[in-house]
C-alpha cells in the first residue's frame, strides 16, 4: 500500500455518498507496499480501506482481485471484502483513478515473524489454496518467470547503480532459472505477494490475510517460496531454520506437498527472491521522489538469492519433511 494519489475532502465525501456507508469523519494516507495508493477512511457506520488503483494495474485484472477476495471470504478465509455500492458496484472512480472500498480488518502484522506465526502462516496459505479452487476467473502471473526478463530489460542499464556487478549476477541467474524452472506441479489461485504486512495477527492468533493485487494462477508450491523468502530470514537476511521448518510443517499439516514440490522447492525459493530483486530493484530506481511510499532495499534479495543458491534441498528448509 502506498500513497501517489492526492484525494480532498470534497472529492472522497461525494465518492462515500455513492455508498450507504454513513458520513465521512476522516481519513489518512497509507505509505507501507508500493502498488496502490490507499487511505484508511472512518465514516459514521465503520471503517474502511479506500484503494486507488495506479497504472502497473490493469483495470481488466480488477474483477478477478475483487472477485477472489469474495470467493476466498464465503468459504471461510478471513479477507477484507470489497463494499459495494448503492447501485451493486464494486468499483468506482475517484481523482481520475478506478476505485474501490474494502472492509478493514482488525490485527497487527508482525515486524519480526515469531515461529508460532510463521507455523500459522503456513496453515492458512495452505487453507487459502484449498479455498480457491472453483473459483470461475483466471489470470496469468504476470510477474511469474516469463516475465522476469523483460522486466529486467527495463533497467539493467542502470542496475549497477543499485550494486557493482548487479547486470552481470541477474543475467546469470535468470539464465539458469529459464532453464531449470519446474513445470507440472500443482497449479491454482496463489496469493504471490504474502508478505507479513499482508498478514494481521491478534496476539499470535492470525485474523486476516490482506493485499490481494498479484494474486493469480500458478503453481501453489511458488507461493510457498514467496512465503519462504518473506518470513523465514533475519534483518540481515540470513535464513532463520526454526520459522522455515514452522511455516513448512504448519502448511504440509493442512495440504501436504507432494514429492515433485518438495523437489522443486529450492527453485522456487530462487526463483522467487529473483522475482522481488527484480520489482524492488526497478521500483528503487523509478519510484518519484516525492511519493508517500517507503522504497524497499533490492539488496535483501541479493543476500536471499545467495542462500537459496547454497540449498541442495528442501532438508535445508526443513528436514523432518523426508525424515
Amino acid at each position: 500500500m502506498a500513497v501517489y494519489t492526492e484525494v480532498s475532502d470534497d472529492e472522497l465525501a461525494r465518492f462515500l455518498a455513492g455508498y450507504e456507508l454513513g458520513r465521512l469523519l476522516s481519513y489518512k494516507g497509507i505509505a507501507e507496499g508500493v502498488e496502490n495508493t490507499n487511505y484508511l477512511v472512518h465514516t459514521s457506520d465503520g471503517t474502511f480501506i479506500l484503494t486507488l488503483y495506479e497504472k502497473r494495474v490493469d483495470v481488466d485484472d480488477l474483477p478477478f482481485f475483487l472477485g477472489l477476495m469474495e470467493h476466498l471470504s464465503a468459504r471461510g478465509v478471513n479477507c477484507p471484502l470489497p463494499v459495494r455500492d448503492r447501485n451493486g458496484n464494486v468499483l468506482n472512480e475517484l481523482a481520475g483513478r478506478r476505485a474501490a472500498l474494502i472492509t478493514f480488518l482488525e490485527g497487527v502484522w508482525p515486524k519480526r515473524p515469531k515461529v508460532e506465526q510463521c507455523f500459522e502462516l503456513g496453515k492458512a496459505l495452505a487453507r487459502m489454496h484449498i479455498a480457491g479452487e472453483g473459483f470461475r476467473l483466471r489470470r496469468a502471473n504476470a510477474l511469474g518467470i516469463s516475465g522476469w526478463r523483460p522486466l529486467f530489460d527495463k533497467f539493467s542499464a542502470r542496475a549497477e547503480e543499485i550494486c557493482a556487478g548487479l547486470d552481470g549476477m541477474i543475467s546469470e541467474e535468470l539464465r539458469f532459472l529459464e532453464l531449470a524452472w519446474p513445470l507440472n506441479l500443482p497449479q491454482g489461485i496463489i496469493h504471490a505477494d504474502l508478505f507479513p504486512d499482508n498478514v494481521f495477527f491478534v496476539d499470535d492468533r492470525l485474523s486476516g490475510i490482506i493485499d490481494f493485487y498479484f494474486a493469480c494462477n500458478d503453481a501453489l508450491a511458488y507461493d510457498v517460496a514467496v512465503c519462504i523468502n518473506a518470513w523465514c530470514f533475519d534483518g540481515a537476511s540470513a535464513f532463520e531454520p526454526a520459522k522455515g521448518a514452522a511455516l513448512l510443517k504448519g502448511y504440509d499439516s493442512v495440504r501436504p506437498l507432494s514429492e515433485r514440490e518438495r523437489d522443486a522447492m529450492p527453485i522456487l525459493a530462487r526463483g522467487a527472491a529473483m522475482r522481488f530483486l527484480l520489482t524492488r530493484s526497478y521500483d528503487w530506481l523509478n519510484t518519484p521522489k516525492d511519493a508517500l511510499v517507503a522504497r524497499k532495499d533490492p539488496a535483501d534479495y541479493i543476500r536471499r538469492l545467495a542462500f537459496h543458491q547454497s540449498v541442495g534441498s528442501i532438508a535445508d528448509y526443513a528436514p523432518q519433511l523426508i525424515s
